[in-house]
């Protein structure tokens, strides 16, 4: 039941973002049938839901229009293999990078590209050229869409057991077809009549410009696919109580995305939405996400007349509430509250996901700038107690992180001229972070030796020591209590 429920979920959405990025229908229900089936069978996460997502089809839109529909496929099949590659150099870790404030850009600029991709319905083509529905039309296409949100809205309170999206397009469905009312429907847009997923090689040239064209949108993809999905499987991983395998999700999402551009299908990563619908039906296994998928190809095998004839309308109304739903609302509540350069890199993510409708471009620029941000403000924590113990030797105890950004701080902290004849630094409270820091402290080290001065440095890790020149002149060894940390390395 939770697979049939995910299905009937999923199907006008997997339409609806295909009809978005100017794709054959039929390749939405493609992605969602390969996408679903593949991942639940070799997914690393039981439970989570993957189909033909909004994320990734915005990325092609671009693509879709300059080039057409095989360069689509040849940029989905090139995502799997790179998806495949990170799966297989494990760099899934990485996610840990993406701050919070990037992925509230992420997603509230993804919200904002699917609500404003809605309007597109309340436009047709007259004499060649595209211009906005008017009159009876433009009332009538309003009403509908106005009547599925509040369907949706207040479907719950009557029934759980439906979706309400589900619920929502069948009652206007009924509507249209009882009435007799004259709308669009997505017979309208494209047939999604079809059989199984057709086998076709991507028909474009094999050559370097080819390659060029294709490698961004397919790198982009990838990240944007890999980024939805890792985020998608630690949420599964906090409901659940257990934790997925990331490697293996990302061979599995990428082998999915190789079968779709091969396939026909538009390529897709997780839906958080659909996930959720599978978790709160019960399911926590892989049942669900098989059954979901069969679902869907039994739809397009045999019940191509009746979706046809679904009104845009309804399946306008349904992506506006999952836009609505994709926005981070609690993002405004909490902006008063955050520190300004966290409020900057949300809202400049937003902005390049919608103005450029580049989703990884969007989160490699907000890292990149919490990273920045992260380093100035750690750069300005590196600071050192002085003082001249009983013995005349003067001692340097150093707090915070020594790094490329600290380096400078540090060096003006010592008077090489006016210190003693001896002099020690201690790094028990400080750590060395990366070759800036050795090179600076070799730098320190060789004027002292000058100066014809003793230094001493306490604390020091085995790494560091055997990186810093003439270490063995000026390095005190404290083996009980010399750090293990390790310049340069996660560990």
């Amino acid at each position: 039941m939770a697979g049939l429920t995910v299905a009937m979920t999923m199907i006008p959405e997997s339409l609806s973002f295909a009809i978005l990025a100017g794709f054959p229908p039929l390749t939405g229900l493609y992605a969602a049938f390969i996408m679903g089936l593949v991942t639940a069978i070799f997914g690393g996460r039981p439970g989570m839901i993957s189909g033909g997502a909004g994320a990734t089809a915005v990325v092609l839109i671009a693509l879709m229009n300059s080039h057409g529909i095989d360069y689509v496929f040849a940029a989905v099949l090139l995502a799997g293999v790179q998806q495949v590659l990170v799966g297989i150099f494990k760099l899934t870790k990485f996610i840990r990078l993406v701050p919070q404030p990037v992925m509230y850009g992420f997603v509230n600029g993804l919200a904002i590209i699917i609500f404003l991709a809605q309007l597109e319905q309340f436009k047709t083509i007259a004499n060649g050229q595209t211009v906005w529905l008017s009159g009876a039309a433009l009332w009538t296409m309003a009403v509908l869409v106005a009547l599925t949100i509040v369907l949706v809205l207040v479907f719950p309170r009557i029934t759980k057991k439906i979706p309400a999206s589900l619920g929502a397009i069948i009652i206007v469905f009924l509507l249209v077809l009882m009435l007799g009312i004259d709308t669009k429907t997505v017979r309208d847009i494209a047939t999604v009549s079809g059989g199984f997923p057709p086998f076709h090689l991507p028909q474009v040239p094999l050559n370097w410009h080819t390659l060029e064209v294709v490698f961004p949108y397919a790198l982009i993809m990838a990240g944007v696919g890999l980024i939805e999905t890792l985020l998608t499987l630690n949420l599964v991983d906090e409901i659940s109580g257990n934790k997925g395998n990331g490697k293996r999700e990302c061979l599995a999402q990428g082998t999915a995305n190789m079968l779709n551009g091969l396939f026909t299908g538009m390529g897709g990563c997780a839906m958080i939405a659909q996930t959720f619908v599978n978790l709160s039906a019960g399911s926590r296994a892989r049942l669900a996400g098989i059954v979901g998928a069969l679902a869907i190809l039994a739809v397009v095998l045999f019940g191509a007349p009746v979706i046809e004839r679904l009104p845009m309308a309804a399946l306008t109304g349904v992506m506006i509430m999952v836009a609505i739903g994709t926005f981070e609302w609690a993002s405004l509540k909490v902006i008063n509250k955050m520190p300004r350069h966290d409020v900057f890199t949300g809202i400049l993510v937003a902005v390049i996901t919608v103005w450029l409708h580049n989703l990884a471009l969007a989160v490699l620029v907000g890292v990149i700038i919490a990273a920045l941000v992260f380093a100035w403000e750690s750069a300005k924590r590196i600071r050192a107690r002085k003082y001249l113990d009983s013995q005349g030797v003067k001692h340097y105890e150093l707090y915070g992180p020594l790094f490329f950004g600290s380096v400078t701080a540090f060096q003006e902290k010592f008077d090489v001229t006016g210190d003693p004849d001896e002099v020690i630094i201690d790094f028990k409270d400080s750590r060395i972070m990366d070759m800036s820091a050795i090179e600076a402290l070799n730098k320190l080290t060789k004027k002292y030796l000058i100066a014809g001065k003793q230094l001493r440095l306490r604390h020091l890790s085995a790494d560091c020591r055997k990186l810093l020149a003439d270490a063995e002149k000026v390095i005190e060894v404290n083996i009980a209590e010399d750090p293990e940390y390790r310049v340069g390395t996660e560990s």
